[in-house]
């Protein structure tokens, strides 16, 4: 079946060349480089035909892996053969790469021997193998390896330098929120979930150690549950956080013990955590769509958008688009509060409002006149998504607390200005009509 197999490097040095065929010459080595690896143009696809010679190739990393053949074979098999080589050498010596190949290369070549024979594939199953061929691998150390034991043996911090200063200290802390909704025509929530980050900019000297507490359940279990009537305000509005992912500064050992985010900042921007809520979220908005159908020729929509936060509050960048049918000839608009524009090339109407206060209600009207259609089948109604801003977290998450300690430098928690914010924006939000 197979009539070689040959590991190149990305130079295109040849790390493993096996001939099984007597048709395949040492030609086809350099064939390969020089057509495919030293190719000026990308090459796309993963056979590559040449003097009559199929090249079927993969690249894992810097190291491509290429078996050749003169005869009309399954391309499929030979792609699953090849795969089944690498998981082979991947349980034998870890990852591949050119240091792994140059280490084993003895190794391989014993493999080879025992996975083919004659080109026809004999024994792939890396369990079996290692009952035959008991030699170990030699694993080179990666460079995130090689950084990790380094951390470990001198307690360097790979992420801020020593020695920074700064004349005043401070540091930023924004709550970004994507909240995500479907709804139903009569106002059921049908999923919803929130995705959000915490993102931070600290311009502190030294290097200091900060901590902050969040609203979550399992924070304010941890502290005790107590009768009492703040205990009781307390664990009302604290939210749970479904999962959760951190930057390598945090440490992990004491968010699990005490279940505070405790880390010593990188210089300047970055994302602290990750996190997704599916309870107790509050939505933003509701649109409440009204769609009749006048006969043939004509429709009339109507939608109605009411704000849910506090009244001090304003929404921004507020778009609601109202999908209209494939056969629309033309649309009437009207609407009190904001611009409303009916765009043919998108099939929708977009209303904009740049800016609507809590506890609001607004409305838009809209006629819709068809043309004449063959189709018998009935309109989709697609549902109407929307976009904005608003000031706070869908989630509920608040910042329970915030602070810096600094032991070298003469600076405390007091000395250093921070702020924190809070903002949430609309991910796919939608309510069918």
């Amino acid at each position: 079946m197979i009539g070689g197999l040959f590991i190149y490097n990305h130079k295109g040095e040849v790390l493993i060349s096996r001939i099984y065929r007597d048709d395949i010459g040492r030609n086809a080595v350099d064939a390969f480089r020089v057509n495919v690896i030293h190719a000026r143009q990308q090459v796309r696809s993963p056979v590559t035909n040449i003097a009559r010679t199929s090249f079927f190739h993969i690249r894992r990393g810097n190291i491509w892996i290429a078996a050749v053949t003169k005869q009309n074979v399954n391309s499929t098999l030979v792609f699953e053969f090849i795969i089944k080589v690498c998981s082979v050498m991947s349980s034998y010596f870890g990852k591949i790469n050119e240091d792994n190949v140059k280490n084993n290369f003895v190794l391989i070549y014993e493999l080879l021997d025992e996975i083919l024979d004659y080109g026809y594939p004999q024994h792939t199953d890396a369990g079996t193998l290692k009952t035959y061929i008991t030699q170990q691998g030699i694993k080179s150390v990666t460079k995130e390896e090689h950084a990790e034991i380094m951390k470990q043996v001198t307690g360097q911090i790979g992420w801020r330098r020593d020695g920074i200063k700064y004349r005043r200290n401070e540091l930023f802390l924004d709550v970004l929120e994507s909240v995500n909704l479907l709804m139903s025509p009569q106002g059921q929530v049908l999923s919803a979930h929130v995705s959000g980050k915490v993102m931070m900019k600290s311009f502190l000297s030294g290097m200091p150690e900060c901590k902050f507490g969040l609203n979550d359940k399992i924070t304010l279990d941890k502290q005790g549950k107590s009768a009492s009537e703040d205990s009781f305000r307390q664990n009302k509005t604290s939210i749970a956080i479904d999962d959760c992912t951190f930057h390598q500064c945090v440490k992990l050992s004491k968010f699990e013990i005490e279940r505070s985010i405790s880390f010593i900042p990188p210089d300047g921007e970055y994302e602290l955590m990750r996190y997704r809520t599916t309870k107790d979220i509050s939505l933003p908005f509701r649109v409440i769509p009204l769609v009749r159908e006048v006969g043939r020729a004509k429709m009339e929509v109507k939608v109605v958008l009411k704000s849910n936060f506090k009244p001090s509050l304003l929404a921004q960048k507020i778009e609601v688009r109202i999908p209209t049918p494939l056969n629309t000839s033309g649309v009437q608009v009207l609407c009190l509060k904001g611009k409303a524009k009916y765009k043919a090339s998108e099939n929708a109407i977009i209303w904009k409002i740049k800016r609507m206060g809590g506890m609001k209600e607004s409305n838009i009207s809209a006629e819709i006149e068809l043309l004449a259609s063959a189709e018998k089948k009935k309109w989709a109604r697609p549902p109407i998504s929307m976009n904005f801003e608003v000031p706070f977290a869908p989630s509920g998450l608040k910042v329970r607390y915030l602070k810096v300690f600094e032991s070298k430098l003469n600076y405390s928690d007091h000395d250093v200005i921070k702020w924190v914010r809070y903002i949430g924006k609309s991910g796919l939000y939608e309510t069918r009509c």
